[in-house]
């Protein structure tokens, strides 16, 4: 179960494509400061309400490689739900709020109903709504508003790194052009987990600057797991419905 669960979550973080040319972006070359990247970055068009999404993902450990579909479903700050196909069947769903993750799948017949901080100890890395949101439109985990951080040049981006925190290292690229992320990376080294986040591309639609495809390596006591997701179409303010039910008969799962 957990496996579909990591993809499906992974979906949710990121999806949506267009036939239109991506967006030029361009090379970092003298650090600027910390806040005139984070403003530039903030500036970025997000004014949608919903969005509808039809993308395709590959999953990647050392035991499975499987490639999937998925359609998500996002009422801005509210919720989202992703339905996961294989062969046009739905095999995972989710339906994630602030308040509350409710997800099941079908194969073993297994569901889960909790709040993010079970769901956190049981992924390994911390979770919440914002962040998930954050991440599937291109934004920051983390608010770079808050904090202290430090802006240098590599690999001819501006890394934004939070100085605050021994315990977790926390960075984040962006490209100079437009300050779009490119990538951002959470270590924690006493736990042996890394998670990177990285997005080869961007696209500008009326609303919003989203990106257009998504890679995402996380690393756990030895154990490496890739999902990378590529989009196929996507749609912003039609009137959405969201169902979920679990089917009848599948089991509840608990975590301690």
């Amino acid at each position: 179960m957990k496996k579909y669960l990591i993809l499906t979550l992974g979906i949710v973080m990121f999806s949506c494509n267009s036939k239109k040319a991506v967006i030029a972006e361009g090379n970092a070359r003298e650090t600027v400061a910390s806040s005139e990247v984070i403003k530039n970055h903030y500036n970025l068009k997000r004014n949608f309400k919903t969005a509808y999404i039809k993308s395709s993902a590959k999953f990647k450990d050392d035991k499975l490689s499987q490639n999937v579909s998925a359609e998500i479903r996002i009422q801005k700050d509210e919720q989202i739900l992703v339905s996961v196909r294989f062969l046009g069947i739905t095999m995972a769903k989710a339906h994630i709020t602030p308040k509350f993750v409710k997800y099941y799948e079908k194969i073993g017949g297994k569901y889960f109903e909790g709040d993010y901080s079970t769901l956190s100890r049981w992924l390994g890395t911390d979770l919440d709504f914002q962040k998930v949101q954050n991440m599937l439109i291109g934004e920051a985990m983390d608010d770079l508003r808050k904090g202290k951080y430090k802006t240098t040049v590599e690999d001819q981006l501006f890394k934004v790194a939070d100085t605050s925190n021994k315990n977790t290292e926390k960075s984040f690229f962006f490209e100079a052009a437009n300050y779009l992320i490119k990538k951002q990376e959470i270590t924690q080294a006493k736990e042996d987990r890394m998670l990177l986040v990285s997005y080869p591309n961007h696209q500008d639609y009326p609303q919003v600057v989203m990106p257009t495809e998504v890679k995402i390596e996380a690393y756990q006591k030895g154990k490496k797991t890739n999902i990378d997701i590529q989009y196929n179409s996507i749609s912003f303010d039609e009137n959405l419905t969201f169902p979920y039910s679990v089917p009848e008969g599948y089991d509840r799962i608990y975590i301690d």
